[in-house]
């Protein structure tokens, strides 16, 4: 059975159902307008208390005070009703660990430390994660930012919990959360359930043919990681024009600075790269192809260019590429450029294993020699590189 809930969440607890909570001289018409079944747990005295400890935004005792109302009490929510009808139908474990993903506002956070007090009553361990750029000032910021991190919030939360011990509830928050968590669990392969405040119960959304491109994903890893290491990374789209095709752009979003087009990935192309990865890396190991013999190890070729005080660094670069992967069995420089800027990665370049190193100011291109005898083994060793690019970014 699953353990680890993943949830989105909004603001429907706060508003309008604490902001709305009546004064004592308004309980009775309030309460009229409350359903028939809620109306005997929605004492007087449990209200006053309610309203007394959200205008305080004391969140300890507002979470204590929650616990005396039925968990399906409208008044307590879309995230309360939804995540404890989804444990009551034995869809996760009772005590699941509840992973929360809010918005990176003021009422984001205080939902989320509200709810967090809230299951930590109930026995749950909580862990909540504030997306950031998810808010609703700025859609630029939101479409751009907010939504990739809320993938990789998510992915992050599959990765720790195991994909087959995860469940994705996408009742609150923004529809383009919805949204996002659907195509993510439909591309991750994970249980996604919703509750509409007009559903008896919850549901699950069902399995949909989305078919992503396995190899489309192999050929692009260069970019996609470069992009992927990064957030906040734009890239030239010069760089990647010789090799563009139509099917790429739904992975993009496209910018414009200073008359310069960039991309970055766009919450699709998230999901798309995420998926891949995932998968990808637990089969790997196995498609790698063996290690060079100590005889077939050569030191770097450099071609016969002007290299300047270039020439050391992109030797120690190729020389760690060659010591570092055991298939590898040289690399040999092709291009230089002294006043190009690019992103590193490796890619496909007809038959070849080519490399991208670039310091920001220059750039050299370089062939990878490898044991591989098969594209399989060939694709293996691409994806290997760029991970061991991006693992060395990490520790800079």
């Amino acid at each position: 059975m699953r353990h680890t809930l993943i949830c989105t969440l909004g603001t429907s607890l706060f508003y309008p159902n604490l902001r709305n909570l009546p004064t004592a001289d308004r309980y009775d018409s309030w309460l009229v307008r409350q359903p028939e079944g809620d109306r005997p747990a929605l004492t007087a005295s449990l209200v006053q208390a309610l309203k007394t400890a959200f205008d305080a935004a004391d969140w300890d005792a507002l979470a204590l005070h929650l616990t005396d109302l039925p968990v399906h009490t409208r008044l307590c929510g879309a995230e309360i009703n939804s995540i404890s009808d989804l444990l009551h139908r034995g869809y996760c474990t009772p005590d699941a660990r509840l992973v929360l993903c809010h918005s990176d506002t003021d009422e984001g956070g205080a939902i989320a430390t509200l709810l967090r007090h809230y299951y930590e009553l109930r026995g749950h361990t909580v862990e909540c994660k504030c997306i950031k750029g998810l808010q609703d000032q700025n859609p630029k910021v939101f479409r751009t930012t907010g939504l990739r991190n809320l993938v990789k919030a998510m992915s992050q939360a599959v990765l720790a919990g195991g994909a087959p011990h995860c469940a994705i509830n996408a009742t609150g928050g923004y529809k383009a959360q919805i949204a996002i968590g659907v195509l993510l669990g439909q591309a991750l392969q994970i249980p996604v359930y919703y509750k509409h405040e007009r559903f008896s119960e919850i549901i699950a959304f069902p399995p949909m043919p989305i078919s992503l491109d396995f190899d489309l994903w192999l050929a692009n890893t260069g970019w996609l990681m470069a992009l992927d290491r990064d957030p906040d990374k734009h890239l030239p789209y010069t760089d990647l024009e010789a090799d563009w095709t139509e099917s790429l752009e739904p992975l993009v979003e496209r910018i414009q600075k200073d008359g310069v087009e960039y991309i970055t990935l766009s919450p699709t192309g998230e999901i798309f790269h995420t998926a891949f990865k995932d998968r990808y890396c637990s089969t790997q190991d196995q498609l790698l192809p063996p290690p060079a013999l100590a005889g077939e190890k050569r030191s770097p070729k450099l071609t016969d260019h002007s290299w300047g005080n270039a020439r050391p660094k992109i030797q120690r670069h190729l020389q760690r590429l060659t010591d570092d992967s055991p298939y590898v069995r040289q690399c040999r420089t092709h291009y230089w450029n002294p006043s190009l800027s690019t992103f590193n990665g490796f890619r496909l370049k007809g038959e070849q294993i080519e490399g991208i190193f670039s310091n920001g100011s220059w750039t050299v291109k370089f062939y990878v020699d490898t044991t591989s005898t098969t594209p399989g083994q060939r694709n293996a060793c691409i994806y290997d590189l760029n991970r061991q690019l991006s693992e060395l970014d990490g520790k800079r």
